[in-house]
C-alpha cells in the first residue's frame, strides 16, 4: 500500500513537471521570438539615429508621445517591471497584454531620439505580459500565475543578453533580497534556455567580451591559495566602489522621479523638461557617447561598454555621466531598462579603478560590468553567473568577491522598488520581514524626519531656556 502511494506521488510530480514544461516552453518560444524582433528593431532605430543626429532635438516631442500613449492606453502597464514583481508577490489585477506592445514602442521611440536607456526592462516586461496571456489561456490559478510570470522574466532576460543560466537565477533572485524561490527552478531554467534558443534561431547575435588570462603572481601566498592576494584586496576595494555606484544610481533615479513629479504639476511637461536637460548636457559635454544604449557607437573614439575593456577606453568621469543621463531619461517617463546602462557605468568605473590600482583593465571592466548591476538589483548570485557566461569561468572567484561586496555595500536600495527585503543586510527600525524597498524608503524617511524634528525641538527648548535665564 505504501509503495503504491509512493509511486502515485512520484507520478503526480512527474506529470505536473511535464505540464509546466509544456506551458513554460510555449511562453519561452513566444518571448524569445518577441525579443529577437525587439533587438533587430533596436539596431534599426539606433542606426537611423546615428545617421541623423538632428533627431536628438525631437526628444522632447518623443517624450510627450510616450507619456500621452501610456496615459491614454497604458493603465497599470506604466508600473513596468515593478508591476510584474508585485503580481508575483501578491496577485491582483494581473499583467495586461498591452504591456508588451506599449513597452516595445516606448523603448524604440526612446532610443530613436537619443534617450539613455537599456533593453532588459523591455524584454522582461514583454516576457511577463506574454506569460500572463498564456497563463490565462491555460487557466492557471493565481498561485500558479506567479510561476508563469517568473518564467517570463527568465525567458526575456536570458534571451536579451544570451545568458540563459543567468536569466533563470535572476528571475528567482530579483523578487526578494536574501532569498531564492527554488520552487520556480525548473520552470525558470527551461524558460531561459528555450527563450535564448528561440531568439538565437532568428540569427540574433550578442556582443562578445573577453578577459585575458592573468600572469601568475610572485606573491608567495598565491602558491598556497591559488589566487593573487594583492589583486584580491584590490577586487574587494573595487567591489565596495561598485556597490556604492549601484546605490548612487538607484537613489538618483528615485530622487529625480520624485522631484519631477513634485515640481512639475502638468505630467506632459515632465518628459519635455527631462529631454531638454539631456540635450543641454550633450552639448555642454560636447559628446553623444552617453545617448542610447552605449554598447557600441558609430565613432571609433567613442566611450562604450566595449571600449571600456581596453586601455584609454573610458574617461575618469564617464561612468558618472552615463549614470546622470540614464537617471534623467528614465525618471522623466522614457522607456527601456537600466541594466545595459549599468553595464556601461560599471565597465567605465572599472576601467578608471584599474588605472588607479594598477590592475588589469579588462578584468576590472568586467568586474564593474557585473558588480554595479549586482549592487543596483541585489542579485549577486545571478551576476556572478553572468560573469561566467559572458567572460568565461577562469576568474569566477574574483567575480563572486566583487558581486557580493557590491551587494553588501549598496545597502537596502535598488532600482526595483517592489523588491521585498526577505533577509535584511543589517538590522534597522525600518526593515521588517517582507517589507518592500518602496516601504522601507518611506520608513527611513519618517525615521530621519523624526530624529531631525526631535533635534530641532530640543534646540528650540534649549534656546528658550537660555533666554529666560538671561532675562
Amino acid at each position: 500500500m505504501k509503495g503504491t502511494k509512493q509511486i502515485s506521488e512520484n507520478f503526480s510530480i512527474v506529470s505536473n513537471q511535464l505540464r509546466w514544461a509544456f506551458i513554460v516552453t510555449s511562453i519561452a518560444i513566444a518571448t524569445g521570438c518577441a525579443v529577437a524582433l525587439f533587438l533587430w528593431l533596436l539596431d534599426v532605430v539606433t542606426n537611423i539615429r546615428w545617421a541623423n543626429p538632428w533627431l536628438l532635438f525631437l526628444l522632447p516631442f518623443a517624450g510627450v508621445l510616450i507619456a500621452f500613449v501610456y496615459t491614454k492606453f497604458g493603465g497599470r502597464s506604466g508600473k513596468g517591471n515593478n508591476l510584474i514583481i508585485d503580481e508575483i508577490h501578491t496577485p491582483g489585477g494581473g499583467v495586461p497584454r498591452r504591456m508588451a506592445p506599449l513597452v516595445l514602442l516606448g523603448t524604440l521611440v526612446t532610443h530613436l531620439f537619443g534617450g539613455s536607456a537599456g533593453r532588459e526592462g523591455t524584454a522582461v516586461q514583454m516576457g511577463g505580459s506574454i506569460a500572463a496571456m498564456f497563463g490565462n489561456w491555460f487557466g492557471l490559478h493565481k498561485q500558479n500565475m506567479g510561476l508563469a510570470l517568473m518564467a517570463g522574466i527568465a525567458a526575456g532576460f536570458g534571451a536579451v543578453f544570451g545568458t540563459p543560466l543567468t536569466g533563470a537565477i535572476f528571475a528567482m533572485e530579483v523578487l526578494a533580497i536574501g532569498r531564492l524561490q527554488y520552487n520556480a527552478l525548473l520552470p525558470c531554467l527551461v524558460a531561459a534556455i528555450v527563450g535564448d534558443a528561440s531568439c538565437a534561431a532568428w540569427g540574433t547575435h550578442h556582443t562578445k567580451y573577453h578577459i585575458a588570462s592573468l600572469t601568475p603572481s610572485a606573491n608567495s601566498l598565491a602558491v598556497f591559495l591559488h589566487i593573487d592576494v594583492w589583486l584580491l584586496l584590490k577586487v574587494i576595494a573595487g567591489g565596495i566602489a561598485f556597490g556604492l555606484a549601484g546605490f548612487l544610481f538607484a537613489q538618483m533615479a528615485h530622487r529625480f522621479k520624485y522631484l519631477f513629479q513634485k515640481w512639475i504639476k502638468v505630467p506632459l511637461l515632465i518628459p519635455i523638461v527631462g529631454a531638454c536637460i539631456i540635450i543641454l548636457l550633450t552639448y555642454v559635454l560636447g559628446t553623444r557617447d552617453y545617448l542610447g544604449l552605449g554598447v557600441s557607437a558609430n565613432s571609433p573614439h567613442a566611450v562604450t561598454v566595449v571600449s571600456a575593456f581596453g586601455v584609454g577606453g573610458a574617461g575618469s568621469m564617464s561612468w558618472f555621466w552615463k549614470m546622470l543621463f540614464t537617471a534623467i531619461t528614465l525618471s522623466c517617463g522614457f522607456k527601456g531598462g537600466e541594466v545595459t546602462p549599468l553595464f556601461f557605468m560599471g565597465a567605465a568605473l572599472g576601467n578608471t579603478l584599474a588605472v588607479l590600482f594598477g590592475a588589469p583593465i579588462d578584468l576590472f571592466a568586467g568586474l564593474g560590468f557585473i558588480a554595479v548591476f549586482a549592487g543596483a538589483t541585489n542579485t549577486p548570485l545571478a551576476c556572478t553567473i553572468m560573469g561566467v557566461e559572458l567572460f568565461g569561468g577562469e576568474h569566477v572567484l574574483y567575480y563572486a568577491v566583487a558581486c557580493f561586496s557590491a551587494y553588501l555595500c549598496s545597502g537596502h536600495s535598488g532600482i526595483y522598488s517592489a523588491q521585498i527585503i526577505a533577509v535584511p543586510k543589517s538590522t534597522g527600525a525600518y526593515f521588517g520581514d517582507g517589507i518592500s524597498l518602496a516601504n522601507s524608503f518611506k520608513r527611513r524617511n519618517k525615521f530621519t524626519e523624526g530624529i531631525l524634528l526631535l533635534w530641532w525641538r530640543g534646540l528650540k527648548a534649549k534656546k528658550g531656556g537660555v533666554g529666560k535665564k538671561g532675562g
